[in-house]
């Protein structure tokens, strides 16, 4: 008895090692991958970033003209002194425009709250329980994160349908929804087409990510799962995307698998149980 007591406990305090383990590599592929994404997302808050600072510029050329003509208030000799100033600065332009800069500023100011929120909800760590979570919203917020890497490569195309809140780690299912995102675009060799397809039958949600890029051979596909394995170019990827991608799908009791045809493009698709069975929201 003593005996048995013994390696349980040894067999619980392995099991824990192993659970830390696991949630340490899937932290450390979740930064290489934002890591790799860095470039783009820098690129995606200078953009609005820098046509703010030129409105802003063009705001104080702008505003010295006003304060020129609420200046010559006081001291103009006559109201046809004031009509000339107001002409001179064409204040009917300047007055369309500033509408013009600061509604462009302001959605300037929305994308970058809504990239840094959307990395924010992306990247924390704390997250290890089972909770109700929109899984469109995750969707949406991966798809600013790796924003830079998609829109250059493909048209995003949105087939939505009704999902009811999922019991789900909801940052983990958008790993795995961003590591299907990235590789989709990294298949298709010009521009094309990545389709995001999500309903629900029964109790299970189902989430397909489809590409009409080059597409995965027989032989690679039955391999595309393992650790470490990779077709990409050296620094294009771990190789561990879609092995923690499975193991996430695999923790949360779903299924993840792919279906290819060389030269016509890849889907994937994820089927994840609405409601966790009881020995699930352990974590």
């Amino acid at each position: 008895m003593k005996e048995a007591a013994i390696a349980q406990t040894e067999n619980e305090r392995l099991n824990a090692k192993l659970e830390q383990a696991n949630r340490q590599l899937l932290q450390s592929e979740k930064l290489a991958a934002i890591g790799q994404l860095a470039a783009g997302v820098a690129h995606e808050i200078n953009n609005p970033v820098g046509y703010i600072y030129s409105n802003l510029q063009s705001l104080e050329g702008y505003l010295n003209d006003i304060f020129r003509l609420t200046d010559a208030v006081d001291s103009a000799r006559s109201l046809e002194d004031l009509q000339l100033i107001k002409k001179n600065i064409d204040y009917d332009y300047l007055r369309s425009d500033l509408k013009d800069l600061l509604a462009e500023s302001r959605e300037g100011i929305d994308r970058v709250k809504t990239i840094i929120s959307a990395m924010k909800d992306f990247s924390h760590i704390e997250d290890e329980e089972f909770k109700p979570a929109d899984l469109h919203r995750g969707i949406e917020t991966t798809l600013n994160v790796v924003n830079n890497e998609l829109k250059y490569k493909a048209e995003i195309i949105r087939d939505f349908g009704d999902l009811p809140e999922i019991d789900c780690i909801i940052s983990q299912i958008n790993q795995v929804i961003m590591n299907l995102l990235v590789n989709a675009a990294h298949a298709i060799e010009e521009f094309g087409k990545i389709t995001i397809r999500t309903r629900h039958e029964g109790e299970q949600a189902i989430i397909e990510i489809e590409d009409n890029g080059k597409g995965i051979s027989p032989e690679n596909l039955n391999r595309i799962f393992e650790p470490f394995y990779t077709t990409k170019p050296i620094g294009k990827g771990t190789g561990l995307g879609l092995s923690l991608s499975f193991n996430i799908v695999e923790k949360h009791k779903g299924r993840i698998e792919a279906l290819s045809t060389p030269g016509h493009g890849t889907c994937f698709r994820i089927t994840l149980p609405v409601n966790q069975p009881e020995q699930g929201n352990d974590g």
